[in-house]
């Protein structure tokens, strides 16, 4: 099976060559790869890789029946499968599914201490039960979050390599627009990988057939998986909310007010009610909220209304993967976005902002039209972004910036289907760039 090369990759090798490592916990959401870069990077670097898991292998909850110490779990898992070898400072142990087991993160401290043995732990629907398996590690453990390709990783899936990739962000630091052959190149790719989003399996279909053949019927699996695990991890009353507020998604995010509106969600429905159910999708690494900022200064965190937000998917793939037949049709023949441009470039972009580490922050003034679709931050400076779908005027972002009402604010980005540019206080780069950004930010 064709291996899509992932950042996770290169976490590993640090880890594994740090001295003082601890047991790790990688969370993300289903289908991301987790489980293929652990078992890539175990057959690479250990003698005997012993993996268990918890959905697949129920009987293996009771390895911890004696205790949580090293060698009780050890003899426990030799007694239910002699054939593992434990090859003391060259196995690794690879709990995966922890969700469904998380009272072995409680033997996580226990590893630490005795160093015999390399631990790495990992699951689906780790952000839902990930309190308790918190409380019982803390301070033993390294945490890694995991997500589907960002268009970096699709590049090199695609055979570009560091080079491309460092041109390109020389051309952003140097505001140099590119030639006609690197913008036609780069959103054409760019193009291709909003109409697939970053699964693995998505992507890797489409590196083997070289077309979008099979795309859309792996991106409507990934939804059904995704919709399973609602009514299998989400109790009682909650799953029908969850899967109401999953499904509104799209149709919210195709108006031209991308706020969410719980009153569109059913009959009747309030932010009490559904504000658990949000909160649940979010931990489950479905979607990123983004919250409206009550004043554009800085700092970001707690300068938000947790009652007004945007909802994004955390994968673009799935926002494709739920547009109607005619929408289908016209996305993957024509490469025509139609009524979904903005919300798959605003979505595209929420995206790369999360994978690179940012929070999701906009701004909305209720007295007048002054809007924006997103906030970063350097040290000292709150820095605008604005998504265009067309490269047209940017009222708000000029207002921000040139206003003395918002100090912070120096100058701002436009993301846009053109070229490299700078204007009046306004960088504008390509949608392509958005994964640079944050690099970017840093030089500048």
């Amino acid at each position: 099976m064709l291996y899509l090369k992932r950042k996770i990759d290169d976490f590993l090798s640090e880890w594994k060559n740090d001295p003082e490592r601890k047991p790790l916990i990688i969370k993300g959401p289903r289908q991301v790869g987790k489980t293929e870069s652990v078992r890539r990077f175990g057959k690479k670097n250990y003698d005997s890789v012993i993996e268990i898991n918890f959905v697949e292998e129920q009987k293996y909850k009771l390895i911890t029946a004696d205790g949580y110490k090293t060698e009780d779990i050890v003899r426990n898992i030799s007694r239910l499968d002699p054939s593992k070898r434990f090859i003391e400072n060259k196995t690794l142990i690879f709990f995966d599914e922890l969700q469904e087991f998380p009272d072995i993160s409680t033997a996580l401290k226990f590893f630490l201490i005795d160093g015999r043995y390399d631990v790495i732990c990992s699951g689906s629907m780790l952000g839902i039960s990930y309190k308790k398996i918190e409380s019982n590690s803390v301070g033993y453990k390294k945490d890694y979050e995991m997500y589907s390709l960002d268009f970096e990783e699709f590049l090199r899936a695609k055979g570009y390599d560091n080079v491309f990739i460092f041109d390109l962000l020389e051309h952003m630091n140097t505001t140099t627009p590119l030639n006609e052959v690197e913008l036609t190149v780069c959103s054409s790719l760019f193009l291709d990988y909003c109409i697939l989003g970053g699964m693995p399996a998505v992507v890797r279909e489409y590196i083997a057939k070289g077309t979008f053949e099979g795309s859309l019927d792996t991106q409507r699996q990934l939804i059904i998986d995704y919709k399973e695990d609602i009514r299998k991890y989400a109790e009682g009353m909650d799953q029908a909310r969850i899967l109401n507020v999953f499904n509104q998604i799209p149709l919210q995010l195709a108006k031209d007010n991308k706020k969410f509106q719980i009153s569109k969600v059913a009959s009747g429905a309030r932010f009490r009610d559904y504000r658990g159910c949000i909160e649940w999708l979010n931990d489950a690494g479905m979607i990123n909220i983004c919250y409206c900022m009550k004043y554009p200064e800085l700092p970001l965190k707690g300068n938000y209304d947790e009652t007004k937000y945007k909802i994004y998917f955390a994968d673009s793939g799935l926002l494709v993967g739920m547009l109607d037949e005619e929408a289908q049709d016209d996305l993957r023949a024509n490469k025509n976005l139609g009524v979904y441009k903005g919300a798959l470039y605003e979505n595209i972009v929420s995206e790369a902002l999360k994978k690179s580490g940012y929070g999701l922050y906009y701004y909305k003034r209720e007295d007048s039209t002054l809007e924006e679709d997103f906030f970063v931050r350097t040290g000292s400076e709150l820095i605008p972004i604005e998504v265009k779908a067309k490269n047209n005027k940017t009222k708000s972002l000029r207002t921000l910036i040139s206003s003395e009402k918002y100090p912070d604010i120096h100058y701002g980005i436009k993301l846009t289907g053109g070229n490299i540019g700078y204007n009046d206080g306004i960088y504008t780069f390509p949608y392509f760039c958005t994964f640079l950004l944050k690099q970017y930010l840093k030089k500048k």
